[in-house]
């Protein structure tokens, strides 16, 4: 089957690689369709994350729907024909696997059945992201669940609710999505500093103001709403963004850290806001497991619509992966959509 391997920075390669086995507690699963995460996907590609322990080669991909085509013997909560999301390839002696969606067949773990058979959580803990989806889920339109739940936990947790009033920095693919979750949770005022080319987008999505990152965002931001914000978020991590807007900030709002470009310096700056008494938040404060149901809900009231992020009808072949990367930054689609099986 083939698989997309970084095999070195800057270095993708479409590879032919065996089909993965299951465990006891695994299902194996077709792969149908991946999205590219404009942020981690590209950064994991050029050799800029900011984490510690990648080794290269790796298979990339951590947004797939993959269908259930055979159970292990004490799997209890998929069976045959289930969708279920984040699905991967494993990683193995001299491959690793950050995180194996982009393949033609990969695994999901049944945590809560490892979980009732009193597993000790290690174990079980990282797979609460594979869930299953109801019958009838268009699967590429599925592969946004996972920035769905990420960007859905984080903001709830952060206390986005009726009546907030919120500035988001950054235009890209979380950026919308945390304004998507911003209107769907109640939230009274949304605007969003980017680049303008996606400002039509970002109206269609909810925003009730856009202010050009290129100019004077401080004035921007005050004039789209003039009383302050409950929560200033940055959602791609560069420095200077951050300095250019905090004094827009309302009494008791909070700050909060979730893109991580400049990781290190940035940590330092909330670090001096903290310092300052300002309620600060960094990245990875969220569950992507604690957010499915309710962001299930949500698509199902239809308040998440994927095609604001992509084409759920178009998507690219494996095989041309540098295609879907060149549409991204052709600024033709926040995200690209990768068909894995046919």
């Amino acid at each position: 089957m083939k698989a997309a391997v970084v095999v070195a920075p800057g270095r993708l390669e479409i590879q032919d690689l065996p089909a993965p086995e299951p465990g006891d507690y695994q299902v194996l699963c077709e792969h149908l369709f991946g999205a590219v995460c404009a942020g981690t996907d590209r950064h994991l590609i050029s050799g800029e994350l900011p984490l510690p322990g990648i080794e290269y080669p790796f298979v990339l991909g951590h947004e797939t729907i993959g269908r259930v085509i055979a159970v292990g013997p004490k799997v209890r909560q998929f069976a045959l024909g289930d969708l279920v999301t984040r699905t991967g390839y494993p990683a193995s002696d001299g491959l690793m696997a950050f995180w194996g969606g982009f393949t033609g067949q990969g695994l999901a773990t049944d945590a809560l059945a490892m979980r009732e058979d009193g597993l000790p959580e290690e174990a079980w803990q990282p797979h609460l992201v594979n869930r299953r989806l109801p019958p009838g889920t268009d699967p590429a339109a599925a592969t946004m669940m996972i920035t769905w739940r990420e960007t859905h936990s984080y903001i709830t947790r952060l206390g986005v609710g009726a009546g907030s009033r919120v500035a988001i920095l950054g235009s890209g693919g979380n950026g919308f999505s945390f304004l998507v979750m911003a209107r769907a949770l109640g939230a009274e005022t949304v605007v969003m500093v980017g680049n303008p080319h996606w400002a039509g987008l970002a109206a269609r999505a909810g925003a009730s103001g856009f202010v050009d990152y290129r100019g004077d965002v401080g004035a921007g931001l005050a004039g789209a709403c003039a009383s302050g914000y409950d929560l200033i978020l940055d959602a791609v991590g560069r420095s200077g963004a951050l300095e250019q807007t905090i004094d827009q900030l309302a009494a008791g709002g909070k700050v909060a850290l979730y893109g991580i470009d400049d990781l290190r310096e940035r940590m330092g700056y909330l670090q001096a806001l903290s310092e300052r008494g300002i309620a600060t938040h960094g990245p990875g404060e969220y569950s992507e497991a604690e957010a499915h149901d309710a962001v299930l809900d949500l698509l199902a009231a239809g308040k998440l619509d994927a095609s604001i992020w992509f084409d759920p009808a178009r998507p690219t072949a494996l095989t041309r992966f540098p295609e879907a990367i060149d549409a991204i930054d052709a600024r033709r689609s926040l995200k690209a959509l990768i068909q894995l099986s046919g």
